[in-house]
């Protein structure tokens, strides 16, 4: 399978955000060679999990300047 490219403009705030955990937790490659489909239920939760967690901490840092 051909490797898709992504790009990075045409992302919304969400995806590139999505893209940026999948790379920090290692899972970039494997997503870009086989899609998001290819992550298991914990690889997804994970991703779910830290996106959350960094969109309160975002809006809690808006919120006290």
């Amino acid at each position: 399978m051909s490797e898709k490219k992504i790009v990075w403009e045409q992302l919304s705030p969400d995806d590139k955000m999505k893209y940026e955990i999948a790379e920090e937790l290692g899972l970039l490659e494997k997503v870009k060679a086989e899609g998001w489909k290819s992550l298991s239920a914990k690889e997804t939760g994970r991703i779910g999990g830290l996106m959350t967690k960094k969109k309160r901490e975002r809006k809690q840092e808006a919120g006290e300047s």
